[in-house]
């Protein structure tokens, strides 16, 4: 009778624990980088000695560098490294919870606010870094589209409420919602020019509204 492989399938939680710390310290430590030297300027060995593990184990864990902003930004959108797509996130409940098309537009810029403050740095970084790698081509296209799948979600959301302006079809309604919820927007007003987040959260929800409603 041939001997059972008894470490064939073998999980440890600690090991795996362990595994998650790492890769949280290789996500904090290229977030820094990227921001504050920028894409191009760190390679991963700049990202394993700042989070303080050998060069191959950041390749163990993602692969390549886009593999590992593709990660720093898919987690600044959700706020954490747990596989919950953003819009079932509790923060995002508001929007579908609320009663009215203003009040669904006021709670999405409410989101707009919390996503932007994580991502508004990590976008301009992979829309510099976007023309030099087809993988951040890629990237950048797919950030641009879900925030445009996301706008559309929530005006035909709100329309199922009550009125939304008709002198417009559905998709331009659903582009100036786009372009108001662009992290780029918040990067001018709140990083460049000074804007508290508060003032930031009540232009953007009467911009939202004006851009909808009737």
């Amino acid at each position: 009778m041939s001997e059972v492989n008894t470490r064939r399938g073998y999980h440890s939680p600690m090991r795996a624990e362990s595994a998650k710390r790492t890769q949280r310290a290789i996500v904090a430590a290229a977030r820094e980088l990227f921001l504050h030297r920028g894409y191009t300027a760190t390679s991963l060995r700049d990202v394993a000695e700042a989070a303080g593990v050998a060069r191959p184990t950041v390749a163990a864990a993602f692969g390549s560098k886009p593999a590992l902003l593709r990660r720093i930004v898919d987690e600044a959108l959700a706020g954490d490294d747990e596989p919950v797509p953003v819009a079932q996130r509790p923060w995002f409940a508001p929007v579908w919870q609320a009663a009215t098309p203003a009040g669904v537009l006021d709670a999405y810029a409410g989101v707009a606010v919390l996503i932007n403050v994580r991502t508004a740095g990590l976008f301009e970084v992979v829309h510099r870094a976007a023309g030099g790698s087809p993988e951040l081509n890629e990237l950048w296209a797919n950030l641009e589209g879900n925030r445009r799948i996301g706008a559309a979600a929530v005006v035909n959301h709100a329309r199922t409420l009550g009125p939304i302006r008709d002198d417009l079809d559905l998709d331009h309604v659903a582009d100036a919602l786009w372009t108001l919820n662009d992290p780029a927007l918040y990067a001018r007003l709140v990083l460049e020019k000074g804007w508290s987040e508060a003032d930031y959260r009540r232009f953007l929800a009467r911009q939202m509204a004006a851009a909808v409603l009737p």
